[in-house]
């Protein structure tokens, strides 16, 4: 007793079980959602036990009736028999089918939940984790909250009731047989002890272990060009075997040790059922009950033992919920976007549309949670039917601004609006909310897999195949699209496989052409182009009749004599550029 006390007072110094119970209450939030499902799961399992055990009484007075030890119908009690035996399947199997049913539904819309809050979650907070472990958590773990929230608590209820009846008619029918039917639950209690203790620190490496291997082969295979162009096959392999060794052996350590339990049950198992054997033959030697009661305590005496066994069981099952809960809570309860906007813009953007939408942020500090000052009082505008350039180095900023102009980042101090041409006075602050006024076309190869036309709808899904044709070419795709056998519907590989990368920078970017936003970042959009396809794509995006501003960011000059503003990021600020320095850079490049 000592020694549990100080047990419990090492989870409540670690704070272990009030983790527990705050994940327990999370995991209620979903519960309470299907008290419905878990009524009518309950309610069959229930049923089942009642069909289970009317059998054992129905098959001790069939076997009386056979030994002689009592008279009776043996025709109807046969056929009784019969009929509960297929009742009892028929009940498992309707059991089986609705959990199966409701399982796929609760897990599907848990997981949409779950799904979308991780999409609404603050964007720099979900970078500090690997992708790889944000599906592992979001598949395994979410699926493990529905496959519990459906089961633990009707198992309880079922698994307690069938002790409870169990244990009823034993104790009616001759009660000194309890005592050995139960001989394995002072066992199973002593064993809790350790078992909850590894339990825990198991399932949480074991968690660990599978999202870093599942991160560790999503990266490899979404990386395969690059592994080979650097020729490290060789040495992903061997990366890959050390993380197999590191993983079979945490698995082999919790084999052994759920062998060893298994063993230790097994034995107390044994002894529980030739007690049981042994009891019930002295008992019937003795003529104090019958071969049918016999039969019967041996059939219930198993109930008792797998009862006890399952309720048990639902111990490492509790611990494995709150662990999952955990985990996905560490996604889910981080910062999360603010949306409350929504219908102001909606507002602005009917009243102002045709007048094209201009943008202003001013006096603009920001510093990455990492510690990196990126903007010092830097300040920077945008109009309706202006090309304004962003230049500067790598790692000055330029991908930076984008995302603060798209709230992905949010500055610590200045002022940033949508205005609406150029008069301030009309005018929304930025937000999250904002970004459905915008077209971004980032870095690298952003195609998804599918056919042209789905990728362009995936941005307007009413699109038609005349305005999905136009936006090809605005972006100068379409003179190679047009060539292909399938024209739009012709498919694009995973990241953009099948076409080159000036080719699917161009598809990107009439991708965003097609949404028709007031306003289209470019984020080194172009940077796979040649300088004259390059020039023609941002003439035509100017001399579109359409009023949109449009900002890009490259490190390439060339193309800075047509854009309406060049913004230089110098010492954490943007500078205007004029035109002399804009030669020199161009000469220069």
């Amino acid at each position: 007793m000592k020694n549990k006390l100080q047990l419990i007072l090492k989870y409540l110094r670690q704070g272990t079980l009030q983790k527990m119970w705050r994940q327990t209450l999370w995991i209620y939030q979903y519960g309470r959602r299907y008290w419905k499902s878990m009524i009518l799961y309950t309610l069959l399992g229930i049923t089942g036990s009642c069909v289970s055990l009317v059998s054992s009484l129905i098959s001790k007075d069939l076997v009386d009736i056979i030994t002689g030890h009592q008279t009776g119908k043996l025709l109807s009690t046969f056929a009784a028999m019969i009929g509960f035996s297929i009742a009892n399947i028929l009940v498992s199997q309707a059991s089986g089918y609705a959990s199966t049913f409701i399982s796929l539904k609760v897990d599907s819309e848990i997981k949409n939940d779950i799904f979308a809050k991780i999409l609404i979650t603050d964007w720099e907070s979900l970078t500090d984790y690997h992708t790889g472990d944000l599906v592992t958590r979001w598949s395994s773990d979410a699926s493990n909250i529905s496959s519990g929230i459906l089961n633990w608590i009707p198992n309880l209820i079922i698994y307690t009731f069938r002790f409870i009846s169990a244990l009823a008619v034993v104790l009616y029918y001759d009660p000194t047989f309890a005592l050995f039917a139960l001989l394995g639950i002072p066992f199973s209690a002593l064993m809790s002890r350790p078992l909850l203790r590894r339990m825990r620190n198991n399932n949480e490496k074991s968690a660990a272990m599978n999202a870093k291997m599942y991160g560790f082969n999503q990266e490899a295979f979404s990386n395969i060009q690059t592994i080979k162009a650097f020729d490290l096959i060789q040495f992903y392999t061997e990366k890959l075997k050390s993380l197999q060794t590191e993983y079979i052996g945490m698995r082999l350590e919790f084999q052994r040790m759920s062998i060893l339990t298994s063993v230790l049950m097994s034995i107390v198992g044994f002894i529980v059922s030739y007690s049981c054997y042994g009891w019930g033959i002295y008992r019937v030697w003795s003529n104090v009950i019958s071969y049918g009661t016999m039969t019967m305590f041996l059939s219930l005496s198993g109930t008792l033992t797998s009862s006890v066994n399952s309720l048990a069981s639902l111990v490492p099952s509790a611990i494995s919920l709150t662990i999952s809960a955990g985990r996905l809570m560490d996604i889910v309860e981080m910062p999360q976007e603010d949306y409350s906007q929504d219908d102001a813009v909606n507002t602005f953007e009917k009243k102002y549309r045709s007048e094209g939408f201009g943008l202003s942020m001013e006096h603009l500090n920001y510093t990455y949670r990492s510690g990196t000052h990126v903007f010092a009082d830097a300040s920077l505008e945008a109009y309706p039917h202006e090309i304004v350039a962003l230049v500067g180095p790598s790692g000055e900023g330029k991908t930076t601004m984008l995302r603060l102009i798209l709230s992905l980042l949010y500055a610590q101090s200045g002022t940033f609006h949508i205005c609406a041409g150029q008069n301030h006075e009309k005018q929304v602050p930025m937000s999250p909310s904002t970004r459905k006024l915008f077209s971004y076309v980032p870095q690298g190869n952003t195609m998804f897999s599918g056919t042209i036309a789905e990728n362009m709808r995936n941005v307007k899904p009413d699109a038609t195949d005349e305005e999905i044709v136009e936006a090809l070419k605005l972006a100068c795709a379409w003179d190679f699209v047009e060539q292909l056998p399938d024209g739009i519907q012709s498919v694009v590989k995973e990241r953009g496989g099948g076409f080159s990368e000036g080719q699917a920078q161009r598809l990107s970017i009439a991708r965003a052409l097609l949404r028709k936003s007031p306003i289209l970042l470019l984020d080194e959009a172009t940077s796979a182009l040649d300088v004259a396809t390059e020039r023609k794509v941002l003439r035509n995006i100017m001399q579109d009749t359409y009023p949109r501003t449009c900002i890009v960011t490259t490190h390439r000059p060339t193309v800075l004599n047509i854009c309406t503003r060049v913004y230089a990021i110098r010492d954490k600020k943007c500078e205007v550029l004029d035109e002399v320095e804009i030669e020199k850079m161009m000469r220069e490049f």
